[in-house]
């Protein structure tokens, strides 16, 4: 049975995922910050898979990231590990003349500090297995300079590079950082509460995910988009 960590796993592109893997047979090891709703989704998901073990807290806290790891360890490994939990930095998003420090120093420590934290813990565990895989949750604000979107940018811009590294480092693995496109989260609502416009749900976006995980292509940076293309 293949055993996934995921961040970030109460809702949005974080359960759709899970979901998705929950039906492919997966365990599933997951996490957020809410402890009741993450609770919720544990329950919809643990009649579909190999099993569920939700685990709240916060993936700053590096007592929390050894759960984690312990989890899936319980469970017989670490086959994927999805560094999904983010932060924006500000809500809502903010000009850099007024982003508070202090906002842009929690997005570093979520989107980037606590994931490389959780790859070294699960490092071991992921060189154990026959297909190892990484996958950091990116954005094309790490690509593109938006208005606002600076400190959140510059932080999946980070995030993108450590992955980068990492596939260099630790040429057995699969190691992607994937941009989702556009989605309808609770994230990207915090962050530009004002656009109404209609965006994907997130459970549209998984296709590519999974196709990763099906073909398993080149450590790199990809986009759901093209994937979802067949680029």
């Amino acid at each position: 049975m293949p055993v996934a960590i995921i961040t970030g796993a109460s809702k949005g592109l974080g359960r759709a995922l899970a979901e998705a893997l929950a039906g492919r047979g997966w365990g599933l090891v997951l996490d957020a910050r809410t402890a009741e709703v993450l609770k919720e989704t544990a329950a919809a998901l643990s009649g579909l898979g190999g099993g569920v073990t939700a685990l709240p807290g916060d993936v700053t806290d590096a007592a929390h990231r050894s759960e984690l790891v312990a989890a899936a360890r319980a469970f017989g490994g670490v086959d994927l590990l999805v560094n999904n939990a983010s932060a924006l930095g500000a809500e809502p998003l903010a000009r850099l003349e007024a982003l508070p420090v202090d906002g842009l120093r929690r997005a570093l420590e979520v989107n980037v500090v606590a994931a490389l934290g959780l790859v070294q813990e699960a490092l071991p565990l992921l060189r154990a297995s026959e297909a190892g895989t990484v996958i950091a949750v990116s954005s094309d604000a790490a690509a593109e300079a938006y208005e606002t979107w600076g400190g959140y940018g510059a932080s999946k811009a980070a995030l993108d590079h450590l992955t980068a590294v990492l596939g260099e480092e630790e040429p057995r693995l699969r190691v992607w950082a994937v941009d989702p496109g556009d989605m309808a989260t609770d994230l990207y609502a915090a962050a530009v509460p004002d656009d109404e416009d209609p965006r994907p749900d997130p459970a549209s976006v998984v296709p590519a995910f999974l196709r990763l995980l099906d073909e398993g292509p080149a450590s790199g940076r990809y986009g759901a988009p093209s994937l979802l293309e067949g680029r």
